[in-house]
């Protein structure tokens, strides 16, 4: 007999998370029969919208499968009952964010909107305290220097270890979510990684080819295209920025092919999340529902992008205002960098996980 021990509370805020009616979902087998990437044995996403309904928490955290989704609506397109399969799993992703958080107060100040000004205290707080220690709080006279406000030695290394440490804690959560994945496949025996399919791996990673299988939502990966390499490409230029520091040649002139890099990845950047937030406030019926934590990730991503623009142009123009756009500019670099792997954004950490574990066990 099985026994199934209900999560009446996990339900509920799935329930909400997820705007899902999900005791109407009358497992007809739509959902997983119209999913490209789901598996032919006991595909997603039937078992999952089941699971949901009956509240079995334990099946559903740590699940593969919710990871294999790209949620590109087809299954919600095609259920006669608007269930909503596809925002089901989205909620289901996100709550594992908090479930695995470690610290857990991060994971449930970055979750809940009453929490978001205790959220923005930290960087802040920690913030000012730097500046305090460098003994620079205070606005700088003459042309606008952001190292006599803020010393690079002081922020590269400060930024460095606080993002070391919080990715500490946050390690200890991802093992146990790859540890949870394990115990639901106990009888399966791991397999090595062969050249072709990491080959095939590397290929989902820098493409995002399962997109393609996607025919509701065809706009969403040209669009995470742009998110994704604009993204990279900051990366780069912000390493090359602190090598630069160290070996005495910033700040960088505006026609350095670096600084031109850096421009053309914040347009890639605005343009992809452009098209992300359009899609969410005015094709609602198509990409599904948004919640919090999904408005979150991509204002904040958005307005680092934007500030990031505004700092570079306020120190060539010499703006009054430029260390006050600074300072907001490093509190949005704490959101995205530094809360990664507690907000939506520690998808590229998960996924990656799943989808590495999912390789071992030959489920794909």
């Amino acid at each position: 007999m099985l026994d199934i021990q209900p999560d009446i509370k996990f339900k509920k805020q799935l329930k909400k998370l997820s705007n899902s009616s999900l005791n109407e979902c009358m497992q007809c087998g739509n959902c997983s029969v119209v999913c490209s990437l789901a598996p032919d044995e006991k595909p997603f996403p039937r078992k999952e919208m089941i699971w949901a309904g009956w509240g079995m928490k334990e099946n559903l955290i740590g699940n593969v499968d919710v990871w294999l989704c790209y949620q590109c609506g087809d299954c919600s397109t095609h259920c006669p009952r608007d269930v909503k399969p596809a925002d089901v799993l989205a909620s289901i992703r996100q709550l594992s964010y908090e479930h695995y958080a470690k610290p857990g107060f991060l994971g449930k100040i970055l979750s809940k909107p009453v929490w978001l000004p205790v959220a923005l205290l930290i960087p802040i707080v920690i913030i000012s305290a730097i500046l305090y220690l460098a003994g620079t709080l205070q606005i700088p006279d003459g042309d606008v220097n952001y190292s006599k406000f803020f010393p690079h030695a002081w922020l590269n290394g400060s930024f460095t270890i606080i993002t070391l440490l919080f990715y500490g804690f946050a390690t200890s959560g991802l093992i146990k979510f790859r540890k949870d994945m394990r115990l639901q496949f106990p009888e399966i025996k791991l397999k090595k990684v062969s050249f072709k399919s990491l080959l095939n791996f590397k290929r989902e990673i820098l493409l995002h080819t399962n997109f393609n299988s996607c025919t509701s939502q065809k706009s969403r990966k040209f669009a995470h295209l742009l998110v994704f390499y604009g993204f990279i490409l900051l990366l780069v230029v912000t390493v090359f920025a602190i090598i630069a520091v160290i070996t005495h040649n910033y700040p960088l002139k505006f026609f350095n092919p670096f600084k031109i890099l850096g421009n053309v990845a914040g347009l890639m950047l605005i343009l992809g999340l452009g098209i992300l937030i359009y899609n969410r406030l005015f094709r609602k019926k198509e990409f599904g529902s948004s919640n919090y934590t999904d408005w979150l990730f991509l204002v904040s991503l958005f307005l680092l992008t934007i500030s990031g623009g505004l700092v570079e142009i306020a120190r060539f123009q010499n703006w009054s205002l430029a260390y006050h756009l600074y300072f907001f500019h490093l509190i949005c670099v704490w959101f995205i960098v530094i809360y990664l792997p507690y907000t939506k954004f520690g998808h590229v950490f998960y996924r990656l996980i799943a989808l590495t574990f999912a390789n071992s066990i030959g489920r794909e």
